[in-house]
């Protein structure tokens, strides 16, 4: 696969960031590491390797952003107000920055966001926030209430970043377009997350699959066999 690395400096996270991206062309895929991982994270473990054949072909084009999971939720020496805060300027930065990138070097107008366990959060994250910058969202054993990392504190911040929370009073029309698909397994840590999600999509009749595999547990290699299956749906 033809790889590129990238380092920036974000003026919304005022820090260099980093990013790997592989292809030269194609549909473009954002693809988040798992909790507190880095932009190689996804290569390390194999999962760019499950998907080279769509790599190769020219069909996809994967941008793998840094993570910053450390300084936002997962940041347990500031305040829950900070952390939120933080991760607003995460999603600035994907917003203004990384997508941007994504849909000038592609020509695409939208994008395909996924991610493995707490990059499923990001992926379901940013394309329920910006349906009309994302056409695709694949997330394989994601967790979606983020309320767990905020100590019971809340403010508009956490609300407008956790999706079983804002997800239900949004009705921007492109959530309806969106080709969503839940992945996870009968012993998946993250099970429950993602029929909480799928019952949400389900009230407001937002078509989605919800892929239960049997036998496979919250780990790479069943990720290894959801991400080229869901990318085949890529039209």
């Amino acid at each position: 696969m033809t790889e590129q690395y990238h380092r920036w400096y974000s003026q919304y996270l005022h820090r260099d960031m980093e990013m790997l991206v592989f292809g030269t062309h194609g549909y473009p895929v954002i693809l988040f590491p798992t909790s507190m991982g880095h932009y190689y994270q996804n290569k390390d473990h194999g999962l760019l390797d499950s998907v080279r054949w769509f790599v190769d072909n020219g069909l996809i084009k994967i941008y793998c952003p840094d993570g910053i999971d450390q300084e936002s939720w997962y940041n347990k020496s500031v305040h829950p107000a900070d952390r939120a805060r933080r991760h607003a300027d995460y999603d600035r930065m994907l917003h203004e920055e990384v997508v941007p990138w994504a849909m000038h070097e592609t020509g695409k107008w939208k994008v395909c966001t996924a991610g493995c366990s707490f990059g499923g959060y990001h992926a379901a994250n940013y394309a329920f926030k910006h349906p009309e910058r994302v056409a695709h969202m694949f997330s394989m054993s994601g967790a979606f209430d983020i309320r767990m990392f905020t100590d019971e504190y809340y403010d508009d911040n956490i609300f407008y970043n956790n999706p079983v929370d804002f997800l239900p009073g949004s009705n921007q029309p492109e959530l309806w377009q969106m080709n969503i698909i839940l992945g996870t397994s009968d012993n998946d840590i993250c099970k429950g997350y993602n029929y909480q999600l799928s019952h949400i999509l389900n009230q407001k009749h937002i078509n989605h699959w919800l892929d239960v595999r049997p036998n496979a547990d919250h780990d790479w290699p069943i990720w290894k066999e959801m991400f080229p299956h869901y990318l085949s749906t890529i039209k």
